[in-house]
């Protein structure tokens, strides 16, 4: 049975507990020990910088050519804190009910409990990096609801609170690089991990611009990669995120936990062609102002302004009065495809509905809209010539966050001793579905609060040999990565990586999307492995291995895009209930509702790689509810 390592005792009391029992390492002592940190988004810069300023020797990667193009920079609507500003009922336990249940209980409790408990830390630690929160007339910092909550605990920057989240942590970062305590490697991406004696001990990169290979070695490695949305083709994740680093990982012994918990963002702008290659979100905390709605008739083509109150259909404010147009995640992107596929969509293709902000700007003028939301409503307006001050905007569900990730206890470690993974990356806070507004908040719990204290009572409580770049085991890895570039290269076929991706990410989204079955996750499994073998006979790539290669580096990530997606879908075969953002059409209550089976599926699976072309193995870890009771969610 795996081991949580949660704290035993009551749950307020489990994080102050661990940490007092944590061993520590001497400050004269931290300069001896070796630190690799995979990722500078959020999780990543800020536990580089927070590391490196405890006195480690720290090295930072990114594939980017600066830490400030890490996808946490995206992030539009806000980060959650319990802080209860507005002294309208918030609290660190309602702040872990909600994330409990907006998980739809397949999360683990010790866990969340210490997110919410952080989440108070998190905002005073940007304030006082300078973060530009928005703040009320007087001066006091704003919040705003997002979906799932009954209480404003949503901090934000305009519709931009990720990059300025992300600027706070990069300026941590660069103060470190300056200090000499942390070393960036920009342009390098990691294609293996290096284990010696069963110990995660280095990593080996790919120089994206000379396509140089290099080993590097530490005593502990951190990946903080973000998620995998792009296995979808279409997502609204930057074109550049993949699953690589994990997957990589997963393949060397690192358990991949609940991969088929992917999260659909119900607020995106509508795919407008076949050409397209990315899809652009639309903030959730759009839908504190704006209102949903289709129209009543099927094939209704009148312009939205045309037509009249009495024939709009307010589907979620009508069917979850107590939530409106604030449900979670989950629940609005189903409710949006079911209108859709009942023939009431709205724009070109009628997969749309719309989101319209005119009682808002009746209510609190155009001037107040503007404030709140200028920046989204400009985004809008470029992507699609529409000015939403004028008419409604189209949005559509489409790919934005994963659940899924690698297995890690309650120090973030995942299964292989000296491999922490922190953030999107891994799988450990947000169940079956992530509430908005949370993923900053975990992304900076992780790397300013929670590995800062975990990752130096590994440190002082391992007795490991020095081990540097000529250990054997170096080389080893080193030459399955040459191998697998050279087979890759090698292949001199007809088709391109991006046409294997996209016939892999239609694949994914029509079976393992929005809604699975049976039948259709059964298709998949038949297709994946054809494709597989497909792309490893008839791969087109141009240029070579020792130059900057953007078709080599795509079809790397596709590669491994292919074999997570089998994975995705077994997973998904496997869990025959409802649940969150997984859900089985098999299994809905009367209504339509996600319908769990908690006698036989309250666990997380947690898969072992045995091997390409063989079924994986599954370890479950049970999830237990003392304070938080096993209810079905209802946000009517």
């Amino acid at each position: 049975m795996l081991d949580a390592k949660i704290p035993a005792g009551p749950i307020e009391q489990d994080w102050d507990k661990c940490r007092f029992d944590m061993k520590l390492v001497n400050p004269a002592n931290r300069r001896k020990y070796n630190i690799i940190v995979v990722g500078s988004g959020l999780a990543g810069a800020a536990a580089a910088a927070t590391l490196g300023q405890q006195g480690y020797h720290v090295q930072c990667f990114s594939y980017h050519d600066t830490p400030r193009r890490a996808h946490s920079i995206a992030a539009q609507g806000g980060i959650n804190a319990a802080k209860n500003y507005r002294n309208d009922g918030d609290s660190v336990f309602r702040l872990f009910y909600d994330t409990v249940k907006g998980g739809d209980f397949r999360s683990r409790e010790g866990n969340v409990y210490r997110l919410a408990q952080i989440s108070l830390n998190i905002i005073d630690q940007c304030v006082a990096q300078g973060v530009p929160f928005a703040r009320e007339y007087g001066g006091l910092l704003d919040t705003r609801s997002f979906g799932g909550v009954q209480v404003q605990r949503t901090f934000y920057a305009r519709g931009q609170t990720g990059q300025q989240l992300l600027l706070g942590a990069y300026q941590a970062l660069e103060e470190q690089v300056a200090a000499g305590s942390v070393t960036m490697h920009i342009r390098s991406e990691l294609l293996d991990v290096v284990i010696v004696d069963g110990r995660a001990r280095g990593i080996v990169t790919r120089d994206l611009v000379t396509g140089r290979i290099n080993c590097h070695a530490a005593d502990v490695v951190v990946l903080a990669t973000g998620g995998y949305s792009n296995v979808f083709y279409l997502s609204t994740n930057a074109m550049a995120c993949n699953c690589t680093a994990i997957w990589r990982a997963h393949r060397r012994g690192a358990l991949f936990a609940n991969p088929c918990f992917t999260q659909i963002h119900p607020t995106c702008i509508p795919v407008s062609s076949e050409h397209q290659s990315k899809l652009t979100l639309m903030s959730e905390s759009l839908r504190n102002d704006g209102r949903v709605w289709v129209p009543k008739k099927k094939d209704d083509t009148r312009p939205p302004n045309d037509i009249p109150e009495n024939e709009r259909d307010y589907y979620l404010e009508r069917r979850y009065p107590s939530f409106g147009n604030l449900v979670p995640r989950d629940v609005a992107s189903r409710n949006a495809k079911e209108v859709c596929d009942e023939g009431r969509g709205v724009g070109p293709n009628g997969q749309g509905v719309y989101l319209d902000f005119a009682d808002a700007i009746h209510r609190l003028g155009l001037h107040t809209v503007r404030e709140k939301y200028g920046n989204l409503f400009d985004i809008y307006e470029r992507i699609t010539g529409e000015d939403a001050y004028k008419v409604p905007m189209r949005i559509y569900p489409a790919p934005h966050y994963t659940m899924g990730g690698l297995w890690v206890d309650y120090h973030l470690m995942s299964n292989i001793p000296g491999l922490f993974v922190s953030g999107e990356a891994n799988f450990s806070d947000h169940g079956a579905n992530r509430l908005g507004a949370s993923a900053l908040m975990q992304g900076l719990a992780d790397g300013y609060f929670v590995l800062p204290a975990t990752v130096p009572d590994y440190l002082a409580t391992t007795k490991s040999d020095p081990v540097d770049t000529s250990h054997p085991a170096f080389a080893e890895v080193q030459n399955d990565v040459v191998e697998r570039i050279e087979k890759l290269l090698a292949i001199k076929g007809d088709r391109s990586p991006d046409s294997f991706h996209k016939e892999l990410g239609k694949l994914m989204w029509d079976y393992c999307g929005m809604t699975r079955s049976e039948e259709g996750l059964r298709k998949a499994l038949a297709r994946i492995p054809e494709l597989r073998e497909e792309f490893w006979r008839n791969l087109r790539l141009v240029g070579g291995g020792e130059e900057l290669n953007q078709s080599l580096e795509k079809a790397n990530r596709v590669s491994d895009f292919i074999e997570l997606a089998e994975l995705m879908c077994i997973d998904a075969l496997d869990r025959n209930e409802s649940c969150g953002g997984h859900f089985r059409v098999e299994s809905q209550t009367p209504d339509g509702e996600a319908k769990r089976d908690d006698a036989n599926f309250s666990f997380s699976s947690a898969w072992e790689w045995k091997g390409l072309g063989q079924p994986p193995a599954l370890h479950k870890e049970p999830l237990t509810f003392e304070y938080v009771h096993l209810a079905q969610r209802s946000y009517k």
